[in-house]
């Protein structure tokens, strides 16, 4: 059956993030800031502490259902537990998480080949993004930036959702937006546990850039790419 669909990763697939994670002290410092200067008037490591044990018990219990609360949760869980009553449609909780945001996107560039793939593939199939990532309006504004975000005929982002790879979910919701059958779509992705065991779960064709040495262990890739370059003709031959 040919290719309708192609669907990617965001982060380490189509943009790569500098410095091996390094983005999370100065977004987290940012963010602080902001709050600070806004009333919460609490150490930066009293604030670390609270937000990381805020982090860890809205994770605790959302892993059990692969769920992804947005971003705004945590930090609305921080200042409650430092006696601020923010909740997580207040415009302080917002403008805070944005202020993550926008320092996180200091640190993330296009790969090389993305541009020149995403044109080369668009019209000729319909693609979209399924991300985890908590903040979706980060998402928005990155592709946004760098011209992409016509692009996409969807994109799915984890904590827009509430549910993130490698559940089914994510897929199937893409699959009914996209008006296509997994078998007709390719999913392109970083990770063996969430992009390509959630894809092939689903009855996704799936490809595996490598960008770092994972160990397979019950989940195999139908190809194996080291750049984007190469997806245009592993396509025309699935």
């Amino acid at each position: 059956m040919p290719i309708k669909a192609v669907l990617f990763d965001m982060f380490d697939t189509l943009f790569m993030i500098r410095k091996n994670q390094e983005f999370y002290s100065p977004s987290l410092m940012r963010m602080y800031r902001y709050l600070n200067k806004n009333g919460v008037n609490v150490s930066f490591d009293v604030f670390e502490k609270a937000y990381i044990t805020a982090r860890d018990n809205l994770y605790a219990k959302a892993d059990v259902n692969l769920e992804e609360p947005h971003f705004n949760v945590r930090v609305s869980d921080t200042l409650k537990s430092l006696g601020y009553d923010y909740n997580v449609s207040s415009p302080i909780v917002a403008a805070a998480t944005a202020e993550f945001c926008d320092e996180f996107l200091t640190f993330v560039y296009l790969d090389e080949n993305t541009e020149e793939l995403l044109r080369s593939l668009h019209g000729k199939y319909k693609l979209g993004i399924i991300s985890n990532f908590a903040i979706p309006e980060c998402v928005d504004k990155l592709l946004k930036t760098h011209g992409l975000d016509q692009m996409f005929d969807s994109v799915v982002v984890s904590g827009a959702v509430n549910k993130r790879k490698p559940s089914p979910d994510v897929f199937i919701r893409t699959l009914k937006a996209l008006c296509v059958s997994a078998s007709e779509t390719v999913f392109v992705g970083d990770t063996l546990d969430a992009d390509i065991e959630g894809a092939k779960a689903v009855g996704m064709k799936a490809v595996y850039i490598q960008r770092r040495i994972e160990k397979a262990e019950q989940v195999s890739p139908d190809h194996t790419i080291q750049s984007l370059r190469d997806l245009p003709a592993l396509l025309e031959v699935f």
